[in-house]
C-alpha cells in the first residue's frame, strides 16, 4: 500500500488524474471503476483539461461506477448518472454507451445487482478503480455491517451518510434512504485501487481503515489485504 499526503486539495487532484491518465495511456481499452462525491471532482476537472490538452483519449475506454440513489433516474441532477455525465462524460469523448451506472429506478432489483456485477466480469474486472471514503468508513455505499457484502446490493443508507449528503439536496428530506452499490467483491477483483480523501474530517477514519483491524464495522479496512492500494491525502 502506498500513502501519500499532499498539501493541498489541488495537488491531490493532480496526483489522481495523473495516475488515472497513465492508466489510460497504458491500456487505451482499460475498465476505470469511478466514484462520485465531492473529493473525485477535481479529478475529474483535471482529467477533462488533460483530454482537451490532447494527452489522453477516452474513445475505447469503458466505465462503470459504485453506486446509485434507489428512486433516482439519470435526469435527476442529484443522481449518480447525471453527476458523471456533468463532472465528466460530456466533456471527453468517451462513448456513453460504455459507460456504467447502476439503474436506481430498476423495477427488479435482484436482476439489476445480479447483472451489474456479471458485466464487470464480462469486462474481465476493472483495472483500475476509484474510491472516496465515508466519515464511517464506507466505500461505495458498502456501510458499516457485521459482514462484507460481496455482491452488488441494496443498501439502507446510514443516518451519517444521509446526513452528509443532505448539503447536495433542497431538503434533507429529499435525501434517498437507499442506494445500489457495487459490492467488496468486484472493488478487491480490481487490479488497481486508487482511493483519495480531503479534509481534516477523513484523517480519523483513514488511520482507523488502513492502521487499525480489519473489521466489517469500518467497510474501507478490508483494502488492506488488496495487492496494489494508493491512498492520496490531503488535509486541506
Amino acid at each position: 500500500m502506498k500513502f501519500i499526503t499532499i498539501k493541498s486539495y489541488d495537488e491531490l487532484s493532480a496526483k489522481a488524474a495523473d495516475i488515472i491518465a497513465a492508466q489510460v495511456i497504458m491500456k487505451p481499452t482499460c475498465v476505470l471503476g469511478l466514484a462520485t462525491g465531492s473529493t473525485p471532482i477535481g479529478t475529474y476537472k483535471r482529467l477533462i483539461e488533460d483530454y482537451n490538452n490532447g494527452k489522453i483519449d477516452f474513445s475505447t475506454v469503458k466505465s462503470i461506477n459504485l453506486d446509485e440513489y434507489v428512486g433516482l433516474d439519470g435526469n435527476h441532477d442529484q443522481s449518480y448518472r447525471y453527476f458523471m455525465n456533468n463532472n465528466l462524460f460530456n466533456h471527453v469523448n468517451i462513448d456513453k454507451a460504455n459507460t456504467y451506472v447502476p439503474n436506481g429506478c430498476a423495477t427488479d432489483y435482484d436482476k439489476e445487482c445480479a447483472e451489474y456485477d456479471k458485466r464487470v466480469q464480462d469486462f474481465g474486472g476493472i483495472d483500475l478503480q476509484l474510491l472516496g471514503i465515508g466519515i464511517d468508513g464506507h466505500i461505495g455505499f458498502n456501510e458499516p455491517d457485521s459482514i462484507f457484502t460481496k455482491e452488488t446490493h441494496v443498501v439502507d443508507l446510514h443516518p451519517s451518510t444521509i446526513d452528509a449528503n443532505a448539503r447536495f439536496f433542497e431538503d434533507k428530506s429529499l435525501v434517498p434512504k437507499k442506494a445500489v452499490t457495487m459490492g467488496m467483491l468486484s472493488i478487491m477483483q480490481a487490479k488497481k485501487v486508487l482511493l483519495v480523501a480531503n479534509g481534516a474530517n477523513k484523517k480519523d477514519i483513514l488511520e482507523k481503515a488502513f492502521f487499525g483491524p480489519i473489521n466489517p464495522q469500518i467497510p474501507a479496512s478490508i483494502l488492506q489485504l488488496h495487492p496494489d492500494v494508493t491512498v492520496i491525502y490531503s488535509e486541506n
